[in-house]
């Protein structure tokens, strides 16, 4: 029997793994304290303005004489800066360091704070005071207002004021990890990562995810569609290794103006390694751990019409008693192979299409080992079902070999090992 059990829940994806567009530069002058340009890392016009003027007021009597203290006052030169995110911007990357450079002044009394309260953001002002970069990122959905003073080669202080919004929301990108971190799980199991936003910049999303193993494996990222991807390494990983994923997705720019919202290190295990391999030439399932074999049951596998898929599966999830209903596969009442709902024991789901282990129905009991009266599933015995229940689980390896109709394909759970490892490299990001 195969199906979708009535009470099937998605498989855990969790653990908030998880918007950002990097502001331009302005470059902001004002005042007639003197010229004010673009510097050439500003990417605008390099016109100078004139310097700034010395001369007294129009109305202002001249002496012949110039006043020593006014002759001896020095002009200030002309001076330049920039500063990012630029005077206004919206939906700034939080990734972004916020930063200020002056040439032929210096830069103090910097405060970078959120608008609506907060504590201020850190900075720091380089020794020759032409700079003032922030410590670290900012914060998604906040105005900031972004106030500091020039001072230039005459002493004299300008003082700026600007503000900048960073990205709201609705812009924002998580994604989730399966296996969970901190399981134990079997060494055939793939690592899937599912986003909230589709990726278009798929090599960057690879590039701030780093996966190691303390068994040495390196592997490599199989995208399904562009918010799934998975990442294996070219075999099984080795027993009892621990697999540690570095997610560095805040501020990458996953395209679309959906930035990545999270920094985050998880880690899994695995114990040791458990194959279970079924038959359809003998009709038994044999069961190896490490590579010994334990136990030896007799099945009975899919019909013609409905076949067990031959190739690789990979223990899903797993109920002590669910129902499976003949709707869930696309029959409805008066198709010859349609079923009324059974409660089923000791299932194990092999495939997202319906495929588990599980004790066969009584109706069947009679023929494991010699005939195939499933709709896919792997039927056994009462205690052949619960053995595989209690030994087997996720991540641990199922083989179905000498079926007429296959393999498993990779999105059909977890059929990843069914593609070889030249085509899952030669996949383009």
């Amino acid at each position: 029997m195969s199906n979708f059990s009535e009470d099937n829940q998605q498989r855990r994806r969790g653990w908030k793994i998880g918007a950002l567009i990097v502001a331009g530069l302005l470059v902001v002058g004002g005042g007639a304290v003197g010229a004010i340009t673009a510097p050439s890392w500003a990417n605008f016009g390099d016109e100078p303005a004139a310097a700034p003027s010395s001369s007294a007021p129009a109305d202002k009597v001249q002496d012949d004489e110039p006043d020593a203290e006014e002759s001896e006052a020095p002009d200030a030169e002309e001076f330049t800066f920039g500063v990012t995110p630029t005077d206004g911007a919206a939906a700034v990357n939080p990734a972004t360091l916020p930063e200020i450079q002056a040439k032929k002044a210096a830069v103090k009394d910097v405060v970078l704070a959120p608008v609506g309260g907060g504590e201020p953001v850190a900075g720091t002002v380089s020794e020759d005071g032409s700079s003032w970069k922030a410590d670290g990122p900012l914060a998604f959905a906040t105005e900031y207002s972004f106030e500091f003073v020039l001072v230039d080669s005459a002493g004299t202080e300008h003082r700026q004021e600007q503000t900048f919004t960073t990205v709201q929301p609705e812009n924002e990108a998580n994604a989730w990890m399966y296996p969970a971190p901190g399981s134990t799980v079997g060494t055939g199991q793939a690592i899937e990562i599912t986003f909230s936003e589709p990726v278009v910049n798929k090599d960057e999303v690879e590039k701030a995810i780093t996966i190691t193993s303390t068994s040495g494996q390196e592997g490599a990222f199989y995208w399904l569609n562009d918010t799934e991807v998975r990442y294996r390494a070219e075999e099984y990983w080795k027993p009892h290794s621990t697999i540690t994923v570095d997610m560095q997705l805040f501020g990458v720019d996953f395209g679309n103006g959906m930035i990545g919202n999270f920094n985050d290190t998880y880690s899994f295990k695995t114990h040791n390694n458990r194959l279970a391999v079924v038959d359809n030439a003998t009709k038994e399932m044999q069961v190896f751990i490490d590579g010994k074999l334990e136990r030896t049951f007799p099945v009975t596998l899919g019909t013609e019409e409905w076949p067990s898929f031959y190739g690789l599966y990979t223990v899903m999830e797993q109920y002590e008693q669910t129902r499976f209903s003949a709707e869930s596969i696309g029959l409805k009442p008066g198709d010859p192979a349609y079923y009324e709902a059974t409660d089923v024991n000791w299932a194990s789901r092999l495939s997202n299409g319906g495929a588990f282990v599980h004790e066969a129905l009584p109706a069947a009991q009679s023929v494991l080992g010699v005939a195939n009266v499933s709709h896919g599933c792997v039927g056994m015995s009462p205690e052949g079902a619960k053995y595989f229940y209690d030994t087997f689980g996720p991540g641990d390896m199922l083989e179905i070999r000498n079926t007429d109709t296959g393999p498993v394909q990779v999105w059909d759970g977890f059929g990843d090992w069914n593609v070889s490892w030249s085509d899952w490299t030669a996949q383009q990001a």
